[in-house]
Protein backbone atom coordinates (compact mmCIF):
# COMPACT_ATOMS: atom_id res chain seq x y z
CA UNK A 1 0.00 0.00 0.00
CA UNK A 2 1.25 3.64 -0.62
CA UNK A 3 1.11 6.60 0.97
CA UNK A 4 -2.26 8.45 0.41
CA UNK A 5 -0.59 11.32 -0.29
CA UNK A 6 1.42 10.03 -3.48
CA UNK A 7 -0.20 10.10 -7.06
CA UNK A 8 -1.39 7.33 -8.64
CA UNK A 9 1.56 5.35 -10.85
CA UNK A 10 1.83 2.73 -13.60
CA UNK A 11 4.97 1.58 -12.10
CA UNK A 12 5.83 -0.11 -9.03
CA UNK A 13 5.99 2.50 -5.44
CA UNK A 14 7.45 1.08 -2.63
CA UNK A 15 7.53 2.90 0.85
CA UNK A 16 10.49 2.47 3.07
CA UNK A 17 12.21 0.77 0.68
CA UNK A 18 16.09 -0.62 1.24
CA UNK A 19 18.71 0.83 -0.99
CA UNK A 20 21.44 -0.72 -0.17
CA UNK A 21 21.06 -3.58 -2.34
CA UNK A 22 20.64 -0.88 -5.15
CA UNK A 23 24.18 0.95 -4.78
CA UNK A 24 27.56 -0.63 -5.67
CA UNK A 25 28.99 0.63 -1.88
CA UNK A 26 25.65 -1.84 -0.22
CA UNK A 27 25.11 0.87 2.08
CA UNK A 28 22.91 3.23 3.91
CA UNK A 29 19.17 3.83 5.03
CA UNK A 30 15.99 3.59 3.08
CA UNK A 31 13.51 5.64 0.66
CA UNK A 32 10.74 7.15 2.09
CA UNK A 33 9.42 5.83 -1.15
CA UNK A 34 10.80 4.27 -3.96
CA UNK A 35 9.25 4.58 -7.53
CA UNK A 36 10.23 2.56 -10.27
CA UNK A 37 8.71 4.82 -13.30
CA UNK A 38 7.16 1.86 -16.15
CA UNK A 39 8.39 4.82 -18.46
CA UNK A 40 8.56 8.23 -19.59
CA UNK A 41 5.04 8.66 -19.78
CA UNK A 42 4.59 7.25 -16.08
CA UNK A 43 7.69 9.28 -14.62
CA UNK A 44 6.65 12.72 -16.49
CA UNK A 45 2.66 12.40 -15.30
CA UNK A 46 3.83 10.97 -11.38
CA UNK A 47 6.16 13.79 -11.19
CA UNK A 48 3.02 16.60 -12.81
CA UNK A 49 0.90 15.26 -9.85
CA UNK A 50 3.13 15.22 -6.99
CA UNK A 51 3.36 17.54 -4.13
CA UNK A 52 6.00 20.29 -4.90
CA UNK A 53 6.92 20.17 -1.49
CA UNK A 54 7.91 16.28 -1.45
CA UNK A 55 11.27 16.00 -2.35
CA UNK A 56 12.51 14.13 -5.72
CA UNK A 57 16.08 12.08 -5.88
CA UNK A 58 17.28 10.45 -9.03
CA UNK A 59 19.28 7.30 -8.48
CA UNK A 60 21.07 5.49 -11.35
CA UNK A 61 22.27 2.30 -10.72
CA UNK A 62 24.48 3.68 -7.59
CA UNK A 63 27.89 2.84 -8.94
CA UNK A 64 29.02 6.42 -7.92
CA UNK A 65 26.99 7.32 -4.39
CA UNK A 66 27.02 6.85 -0.89
CA UNK A 67 23.72 6.43 0.06
CA UNK A 68 23.65 7.94 3.92
CA UNK A 69 22.67 5.71 7.09
CA UNK A 70 19.80 7.56 7.79
CA UNK A 71 17.90 6.82 4.26
CA UNK A 72 16.63 9.83 1.68
CA UNK A 73 13.72 11.98 2.36
CA UNK A 74 10.68 12.03 -0.01
CA UNK A 75 10.27 10.00 -3.22
CA UNK A 76 13.72 8.46 -4.94
CA UNK A 77 13.30 7.59 -8.87
CA UNK A 78 15.05 4.88 -9.91
CA UNK A 79 15.09 4.13 -14.20
CA UNK A 80 15.42 0.36 -14.16
CA UNK A 81 14.05 -2.11 -16.88
CA UNK A 82 13.92 -2.71 -21.01
CA UNK A 83 12.14 0.52 -21.39
CA UNK A 84 15.07 2.55 -19.95
CA UNK A 85 18.26 0.72 -20.56
CA UNK A 86 17.30 -0.06 -24.55
CA UNK A 87 20.00 0.83 -27.09
CA UNK A 88 19.41 1.61 -31.06
CA UNK A 89 21.08 2.54 -33.62
CA UNK A 90 18.94 5.58 -34.90
CA UNK A 91 21.21 6.91 -37.67
CA UNK A 92 24.59 6.46 -39.65
CA UNK A 93 26.23 7.36 -36.60
CA UNK A 94 24.41 7.87 -33.87
CA UNK A 95 23.12 5.63 -31.09
CA UNK A 96 20.01 6.69 -28.77
CA UNK A 97 20.00 4.94 -26.00
CA UNK A 98 17.84 4.66 -22.46
CA UNK A 99 19.48 6.68 -19.42
CA UNK A 100 19.22 3.11 -17.96
CA UNK A 101 21.19 1.92 -20.25
CA UNK A 102 24.66 0.59 -18.67
CA UNK A 103 27.98 2.68 -19.85
CA UNK A 104 29.62 -0.75 -20.88
CA UNK A 105 26.49 -2.19 -22.98
CA UNK A 106 26.29 0.93 -24.64
CA UNK A 107 29.96 0.54 -25.80
CA UNK A 108 29.09 -3.09 -26.47
CA UNK A 109 26.13 -2.14 -28.90
CA UNK A 110 28.25 0.15 -30.58
CA UNK A 111 30.68 -2.70 -31.41
CA UNK A 112 27.83 -4.49 -32.15
CA UNK A 113 27.05 -1.81 -35.01
CA UNK A 114 30.39 -1.29 -36.30
CA UNK A 115 30.74 1.87 -34.81
CA UNK A 116 33.81 3.77 -33.48
CA UNK A 117 34.79 6.22 -31.02
CA UNK A 118 32.43 5.04 -28.25
CA UNK A 119 34.65 2.21 -26.22
CA UNK A 120 36.07 4.51 -23.90
CA UNK A 121 32.56 4.09 -22.17
CA UNK A 122 33.33 0.64 -21.39
CA UNK A 123 35.41 2.10 -18.75
CA UNK A 124 32.92 4.27 -17.23
CA UNK A 125 30.81 2.06 -14.18
CA UNK A 126 27.40 3.16 -13.99
CA UNK A 127 24.86 3.87 -16.40
CA UNK A 128 24.60 6.55 -19.07
CA UNK A 129 22.26 8.80 -17.16
CA UNK A 130 24.28 8.67 -14.16
CA UNK A 131 27.47 9.92 -16.32
CA UNK A 132 25.79 12.75 -17.72
CA UNK A 133 25.84 14.52 -14.59
CA UNK A 134 29.35 13.82 -13.74
CA UNK A 135 30.35 14.62 -17.46
CA UNK A 136 32.17 10.93 -16.63
CA UNK A 137 35.08 9.84 -19.07
CA UNK A 138 38.23 8.35 -18.95
CA UNK A 139 40.90 7.41 -21.03
CA UNK A 140 41.16 10.61 -22.53
CA UNK A 141 37.42 11.16 -23.56
CA UNK A 142 34.53 12.70 -22.04
CA UNK A 143 30.72 12.36 -22.28
CA UNK A 144 30.53 15.53 -23.75
CA UNK A 145 33.03 14.88 -26.97
CA UNK A 146 29.99 11.98 -28.04
CA UNK A 147 26.21 13.38 -26.50
CA UNK A 148 24.45 14.73 -29.17
CA UNK A 149 21.59 15.86 -27.46
CA UNK A 150 19.61 14.41 -24.14
CA UNK A 151 16.17 14.82 -23.03
CA UNK A 152 14.27 14.12 -19.54
CA UNK A 153 11.82 15.57 -17.06
CA UNK A 154 12.13 18.46 -15.14
CA UNK A 155 10.46 18.26 -11.12
CA UNK A 156 7.05 19.80 -12.59
CA UNK A 157 6.98 16.75 -14.97
CA UNK A 158 7.95 18.74 -17.92
CA UNK A 159 9.71 17.01 -20.51
CA UNK A 160 12.76 19.17 -22.01
CA UNK A 161 15.75 18.35 -24.12
CA UNK A 162 19.01 19.87 -24.54
CA UNK A 163 21.89 19.81 -27.09
CA UNK A 164 22.36 21.35 -30.43
CA UNK A 165 19.40 23.30 -31.79
CA UNK A 166 17.54 22.99 -28.49
CA UNK A 167 18.42 24.08 -24.45
CA UNK A 168 21.83 25.14 -23.97
CA UNK A 169 23.96 22.95 -21.81
CA UNK A 170 27.51 23.25 -20.14
CA UNK A 171 29.97 20.79 -19.71
CA UNK A 172 32.98 20.79 -17.70
CA UNK A 173 35.33 18.47 -16.24
CA UNK A 174 33.44 16.17 -13.92
CA UNK A 175 30.12 18.53 -14.10
CA UNK A 176 27.29 20.24 -16.07
CA UNK A 177 25.00 22.98 -15.60
CA UNK A 178 22.29 20.59 -16.09
CA UNK A 179 18.98 21.78 -12.98
CA UNK A 180 19.09 19.68 -10.17
CA UNK A 181 15.53 18.87 -10.56
CA UNK A 182 16.29 17.19 -14.41
CA UNK A 183 15.96 13.61 -14.40
CA UNK A 184 17.67 12.62 -17.43
CA UNK A 185 15.43 9.90 -19.43
CA UNK A 186 17.33 9.49 -23.01
CA UNK A 187 20.82 10.58 -24.88
CA UNK A 188 21.70 10.18 -28.39
CA UNK A 189 25.72 9.73 -28.90
CA UNK A 190 27.23 10.38 -31.75
CA UNK A 191 30.38 7.65 -32.57
CA UNK A 192 33.44 9.18 -34.70
CA UNK A 193 33.08 6.05 -37.57
CA UNK A 194 32.55 3.11 -38.75
CA UNK A 195 34.72 0.13 -38.40
CA UNK A 196 34.99 -3.98 -38.04
CA UNK A 197 32.69 -5.17 -35.30
CA UNK A 198 34.80 -7.77 -34.17
CA UNK A 199 38.47 -5.16 -34.09
CA UNK A 200 36.38 -2.57 -31.98
CA UNK A 201 34.59 -5.42 -29.65
CA UNK A 202 38.34 -6.62 -29.05
CA UNK A 203 39.67 -3.30 -28.13
CA UNK A 204 36.96 -2.74 -25.46
CA UNK A 205 37.86 -6.49 -24.31
CA UNK A 206 41.49 -5.19 -23.61
CA UNK A 207 39.82 -1.99 -22.12
CA UNK A 208 38.22 -3.99 -19.46
CA UNK A 209 41.19 -6.43 -19.04
CA UNK A 210 42.93 -2.88 -18.34
CA UNK A 211 40.59 -1.74 -15.78
CA UNK A 212 40.12 -5.47 -13.99
CA UNK A 213 43.94 -5.27 -13.80
CA UNK A 214 44.52 -1.56 -11.85
CA UNK A 215 40.99 -1.12 -10.02
CA UNK A 216 39.35 -2.95 -7.70
CA UNK A 217 36.13 -4.21 -9.55
CA UNK A 218 35.54 -7.41 -7.32
CA UNK A 219 35.20 -5.15 -4.45
CA UNK A 220 31.93 -3.20 -3.03
CA UNK A 221 33.38 0.30 -4.18
CA UNK A 222 32.54 3.01 -6.52
CA UNK A 223 34.10 5.08 -9.20
CA UNK A 224 36.37 7.24 -8.75
CA UNK A 225 36.45 9.13 -5.10
CA UNK A 226 37.89 11.86 -6.06
CA UNK A 227 37.92 14.14 -9.26
CA UNK A 228 41.75 15.13 -10.44
CA UNK A 229 42.68 18.17 -9.29
CA UNK A 230 43.61 19.71 -12.66
CA UNK A 231 41.49 19.20 -15.79
CA UNK A 232 42.44 16.61 -18.73
CA UNK A 233 45.02 18.49 -20.87
CA UNK A 234 46.41 20.54 -18.38
CA UNK A 235 50.49 20.69 -18.40
CA UNK A 236 51.72 18.95 -15.47
CA UNK A 237 48.22 17.29 -14.28
CA UNK A 238 47.75 15.80 -11.09
CA UNK A 239 46.45 12.91 -10.60
CA UNK A 240 44.25 12.31 -7.22
CA UNK A 241 45.34 8.67 -6.88
CA UNK A 242 49.40 9.71 -6.68
CA UNK A 243 48.47 12.74 -4.09
CA UNK A 244 46.46 10.54 -1.50
CA UNK A 245 49.54 7.85 -2.27
CA UNK A 246 51.65 10.52 -1.37
CA UNK A 247 49.73 11.17 1.53
CA UNK A 248 50.35 7.91 2.83
CA UNK A 249 46.80 6.96 2.47
CA UNK A 250 46.53 3.60 1.05
CA UNK A 251 45.40 0.85 2.43
CA UNK A 252 43.50 3.66 5.49
CA UNK A 253 40.53 2.42 7.54
CA UNK A 254 38.16 3.63 8.91
CA UNK A 255 35.73 1.22 10.12
CA UNK A 256 34.78 -0.92 7.47
CA UNK A 257 35.78 1.69 4.96
CA UNK A 258 39.21 1.15 3.50
CA UNK A 259 41.03 2.98 0.85
CA UNK A 260 41.90 0.09 -1.76
CA UNK A 261 45.45 -1.17 -1.53
CA UNK A 262 45.53 -1.53 -5.68
CA UNK A 263 44.17 1.83 -6.47
CA UNK A 264 44.22 4.65 -4.16
CA UNK A 265 41.16 6.80 -5.58
CA UNK A 266 38.76 4.01 -4.82
CA UNK A 267 37.18 3.37 -1.73
CA UNK A 268 36.16 -0.23 -0.36
CA UNK A 269 33.38 -1.55 1.77
CA UNK A 270 35.20 -4.51 3.54
CA UNK A 271 32.00 -6.02 4.57
CA UNK A 272 30.92 -4.50 7.41
CA UNK A 273 31.05 -0.59 6.56
CA UNK A 274 28.64 2.22 7.23
CA UNK A 275 28.27 5.06 5.08
CA UNK A 276 29.17 6.86 7.98
CA UNK A 277 32.69 4.82 7.97
CA UNK A 278 33.24 5.61 4.11
CA UNK A 279 32.33 9.36 4.74
CA UNK A 280 34.30 9.94 7.21
CA UNK A 281 37.44 7.78 5.68
CA UNK A 282 36.95 10.18 2.77
CA UNK A 283 37.26 13.21 4.40
CA UNK A 284 40.35 11.89 6.58
CA UNK A 285 41.78 11.12 3.23
CA UNK A 286 40.84 14.97 2.20
CA UNK A 287 42.88 16.45 5.62
CA UNK A 288 45.80 14.42 4.70
CA UNK A 289 46.03 15.61 1.48
CA UNK A 290 45.33 18.75 1.63
CA UNK A 291 48.15 18.64 5.10
CA UNK A 292 50.56 17.17 2.43
CA UNK A 293 50.27 19.19 -0.67
CA UNK A 294 47.66 22.09 -0.10
CA UNK A 295 45.32 20.33 -2.27
CA UNK A 296 41.11 20.23 -1.18
CA UNK A 297 40.25 17.21 -2.88
CA UNK A 298 36.68 17.27 -4.63
CA UNK A 299 34.22 14.80 -3.96
CA UNK A 300 33.50 12.54 -7.10
CA UNK A 301 30.97 10.49 -5.62
CA UNK A 302 27.71 11.70 -4.13
CA UNK A 303 26.71 11.49 -0.92
CA UNK A 304 23.20 12.19 -0.37
CA UNK A 305 20.54 11.77 2.71
CA UNK A 306 19.71 12.34 5.99
CA UNK A 307 23.24 11.76 8.35
CA UNK A 308 21.59 9.59 10.40
CA UNK A 309 17.09 8.29 10.66
CA UNK A 310 15.25 11.11 11.68
CA UNK A 311 17.77 13.81 11.00
CA UNK A 312 17.83 16.41 8.41
CA UNK A 313 19.10 16.03 5.16
CA UNK A 314 22.98 17.18 4.97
Amino acid sequence: MTHPSLPPARGKLIENAALAPYTWFRVGGPADVLFLPEDEADLAAFLAALDPAIPVTALGVGSNVIVRDGGIPGVVIRLMGRAWGEVMKTGELELTAGAGALDLAVAKAAAKHGLTGLEFLSGIPGSLGGATRTNAGCYGRELKDVLVRLEGVTRSGERRTYGAGYAPVEFTYRHTDLPDDFIVTRLVLAASGAGDAAEIAGAIDTLQARRAETQPIKEKTSGSTFANPDPPGTPDQRSAWKLIDAAGCRGLKVGGAQVSPMHCNFLINTGEATAADLEALGELVRARVFDASGVSLRWEVRRIGRLHAGSESA
